[in-house]
């Protein structure tokens, strides 16, 4: 389709409204109405008439100062989108896991992604403990300091970790730093398949995180639980034993997720003669055979 063709059948007003969202992406502190008038060109009527209907959806959330920023609607829609736009559901895989791990340990636990230079938590389960601590959907941390945001992290291509090495503000006595630590922890979480936080991004909470990868064995989430320092060695054992059987066994459900959208995509032909189906079954097992998920790192 040529481009003027491309143009006709597109509409303004969602044209403006994806204009909107771009903006708000790239100024994560929240933008003024002013500049948001300012980038997509139309009256400051139509535009707050538009701000006022995506917050009214909770696509954009509008601050106490009057700024705006993304809001968190488009946080479910994210968590229904595959990293490789597969059909699986990461969202409603991994819950029932979160959901199962807190009652297991009694603290509370969340499933976070890669955001730019910062991980976004995208579920959550809550814990019943009497110390346990919460987290929620939306939340937005650092992603240096942090035993989900060290998974990611380490797990990223290597000039984007190159270029976070210059951002490693200090948090607390305990964050790491300097950028030659820091890629030696790297390091070993990627020999370890997990990580751990000893009050890096907050005084007093540790963490344990682990990774979540799809079907091609890419990293595409950090399951974690933070939890209260002081507890005795066996809990904290039992939580890292949790965190890591959590995240393989979402790993293993996206991967069976991921096939099962595989086998649906093989057309069916039907073939007159008994030898031509058994010609059929014996490709179509290969075909399965080959797609299978390699074994999940231990």
């Amino acid at each position: 389709m040529s481009e003027e063709a491309s143009q006709k059948y597109r509409i303004p007003v969602i044209e403006r409204m994806v204009d909107v969202f771009a903006l708000l992406e790239r100024t994560p502190e929240g933008a003024t109405i002013r500049e948001v008038v300012k980038a997509v060109k139309l009256s400051r009527t139509t535009v707050y008439r538009m701000l006022n209907t995506l917050s009214a959806h909770d696509f954009v959330h509008r601050s106490p100062a009057g700024t705006y920023t993304l809001g968190r609607r488009l946080l479910t829609l994210a968590a229904h989108v595959a990293p490789n736009v597969a059909s699986y559901d990461l969202l409603a895989i991994a819950q029932p896991h979160l959901n199962q791990m807190s009652d297991v340990t009694g603290e509370g636990g969340k499933l976070t992604v890669l955001s730019g230079d910062e991980i976004l938590v995208v579920a959550a389960s809550q814990g019943r403990g009497q110390y346990a601590l919460t987290a929620s959907a939306g939340q937005r941390l650092p992603i240096h300091a942090g035993a989900a945001g060290k998974i990611l992290l380490a797990f990223s291509p290597q000039e984007d970790i190159d270029r976070r090495l210059s951002k490693l503000d200090a948090l607390t006595s305990q964050t790491i730093s300097d950028p030659a630590r820091m890629l030696e922890e790297l390091a070993l979480i990627r020999e370890r398949d997990w990580a751990r936080d000893t009050g890096e991004q907050m005084v007093g909470v540790h963490a344990f995180a682990a990774p979540v990868r799809d079907a091609s064995n890419a990293v595409i989430a950090a399951v974690s639980i933070p939890f209260v320092a002081g507890v005795d060695e066996r809990r904290v054992e039992e939580i890292h034993r949790t965190v890591i059987a959590t995240a393989r066994t979402i790993s293993k459900d996206v991967a069976e997720a991921s096939k099962d959208e595989l086998a649906a995509d093989i057309p069916m032909t039907a073939e007159p003669s008994a030898n031509k189906h058994s010609s059929a079954a014996k490709r179509s097992n290969a075909a399965a055979t080959k797609g299978r998920v390699s074994h999940i790192k231990a």
